[in-house]
């Protein structure tokens, strides 16, 4: 009698070879590329490289632009995928399918929609520019096409978990006297904070790396890390321009673990 279990639909060779083939040629082999051209600069060239006063801005507008971009989809893509997971009404599929949009929709085509609807010519610039605020070609325009690229992340992550929430439990907490803003603090968001949480950090993930639509809509004196990289290409410093693109990287593996552990702790907390 053979100890090995046979499986149903056998393969596992073929399907695993493809697999670290296709990862490899994709992934793992570019990677490698990359921190091998990084690790041909002296370690002074690359500390000078990853602190110099330009990257260090465009470090904190990457960062803190994803973040406060990702923070809004939190907010609100909650209350979208609350609308679209509860209630039925007129117009559902077509909003469905709307926050689909910056997927399908190349990043250039909504850099210059969100520059040309947020200038001082453009239909919500107009009327903000007699008060002073200043959107597109700003900190403020990076911020808006973040978010714009990462609502659907926090949309579709925060949708399975709220379809799979059990009614009768806000129907007991109810009940019991519970108000809705204790059901929602008690009941709701502890149930969603893992899903929550994981929307968050991947469109936290996907603004780090924007560049396509920023690049149209922020100003040429502050630049975020993508584009930095890309000056650095155009003037053949690239070197420089893989030590930068090695720190964002490092970045990108702390979220991706980040999500991660999320991942665990919410299949750990729901059984």
């Amino acid at each position: 009698m053979s100890l090995k279990q046979r499986s149903v639909l056998p393969g596992f060779g073929l399907t695993m070879g493809c697999t670290l083939s296709y990862l490899s040629l994709l992934v793992l082999i570019p990677l490698a590329a990359l921190f091998l051209k990084s690790a041909s600069v002296t370690w002074a060239d690359f500390s000078a490289a990853v602190t110099d006063p330009e990257a260090i801005d465009a470090y904190k507008l990457s960062f803190g632009a994803s973040f406060v971009a990702a923070a809004i989809n939190a907010f609100f893509g909650l209350i979208v995928a609350w609308t679209l997971v509860r209630y039925s009404f007129v117009g559902k599929k077509f909003i469905d399918a709307v926050v689909d949009l910056p997927f399908a929709m190349p990043t250039a085509v909504s850099g210059i929609a969100l520059a040309q609807l947020y200038s001082r010519d453009g239909w919500v610039g107009r009327l903000l520019a007699p008060y002073g605020i200043e959107i597109a070609y700003s900190r403020w325009g990076v911020i808006v096409a973040l978010t714009f690229i990462g609502l659907p992340f926090v949309v579709r992550t925060l949708q399975p978990a709220l379809e799979d929430m059990d009614m009768e439990v806000e129907e007991a907490a109810a009940s019991l006297g519970a108000t809705r803003w204790q059901t929602l603090r008690r009941v709701i968001l502890p149930s969603i904070l893992p899903a929550l949480l994981t929307g968050f950090a991947l469109a936290f993930a996907r603004a780090l790396g924007e560049y396509g639509s920023v690049i149209f809509i922020s100003s040429k004196w502050e630049k975020v890390v993508p584009m930095l990289i890309f000056t650095k290409l155009e003037q053949f410093e690239f070197g420089e321009a893989a030590a930068i693109a090695v720190v964002m990287l490092v970045a990108s593996f702390i979220i991706l673990l980040f999500i991660n552990l999320t991942q665990w702790w919410s299949r750990r907390y729901a059984t």
